[in-house]
């Protein structure tokens, strides 16, 4: 790094493409419009060099146009998981209660909210995740949303009034099969909770736990959205079926996303 006296976007992004950042003109510029000082700067591009993922050397992650609070140990927002946001939103336009199951830092939650209240005002939403790290950080953003974080495994973390009140289930449920994990980019891998990862053997453990109950929680006309790979779109697309959900598959080939959506059948 150069003498902080001589910091700048030039410096800071040779030093990002030194590091092998791809995109280093980019970072450079999120770096230095976040940092409050040059000192912190500084110090900020220490860490991306050393390795640290951007989101979690800036603080926050960009998601659905907001800005997401994220801190060390706790699952970082894909931005592909914005087009299950999407997808919720098409499918349960006036949904007036939200669940963010395996809510990480509650992004998925935090943005179905903002946009259903920009649509047409109140919106309950709860949040849940087992990692304690996750929910303290999905409290400080759900909270300006009038979110209820809770600490948990699924279901067993909610209210139990929410039963059969649910409009939208949004359940970004790991599905990284167990023997792939270490496969995974470092920045995952070495900076993510395993538990936010690691799918089981299959990677459908969760997803199969999750859609076992989620008609129990659903309300007439709500809906589970789960996130999950290509490869296991069809099996998991069974499981929704076998659980007595009506269900299809929604694909984004720009996002490279692919949600199962499932409905109580009537």
């Amino acid at each position: 790094m150069p003498p902080l006296s001589i910091l700048s976007t030039a410096s800071v992004v040779t030093a990002l493409r030194a590091a092998g950042c791809v995109f280093a003109e980019d970072e450079a510029e999120l770096i230095l419009t976040t940092a409050r000082t040059r000192d912190e700067a500084a110090a900020m591009v220490d860490r991306r060099v050393a390795g640290l993922p951007l989101e979690l050397v800036l603080g926050w992650a960009e998601f659905a146009g907001l800005r997401i609070t994220v801190e060390p140990g706790v699952f970082v927002p894909r931005r592909r998981t914005e087009f299950l946001v999407a997808e919720a939103l098409a499918a349960v336009p006036g949904a007036r209660v939200v669940v963010d199951l395996c809510c990480g830092s509650g992004a998925v939650g935090a943005a179905l909210t903002a946009a259903l209240r920009n649509n047409d005002g109140g919106v309950e939403l709860h949040a849940t995740d087992i990692d304690p790290g996750a929910v303290r950080c999905a409290r400080r953003n759900i909270a300006p949303h009038g979110g209820h974080a809770h600490e948990g495994d699924l279901f067993a973390a909610l209210p139990t009034d929410l039963r059969g009140r649910v409009d939208i289930l949004a359940a970004n449920v790991p599905y990284v099969p167990s023997g792939e994990v270490p496969l995974l980019p470092s920045e995952a891998r070495d900076h993510e909770p395993l538990v936010a990862l690691d799918g089981g053997r299959d990677g459908l453990d969760v997803l199969r736990r999750v859609a076992a109950e989620a008609l129990e929680w659903l309300a007439p006309g709500g809906c589970l959205l789960i996130e999950t790979s290509e490869r296991q779109a069809f099996l998991a697309l069974d499981i929704f079926q076998g659980s007595g959900l009506a269900a299809r598959t929604a694909v984004s080939e720009e996002m490279y996303a692919h949600v199962i959506i499932g409905a109580a059948r009537h």
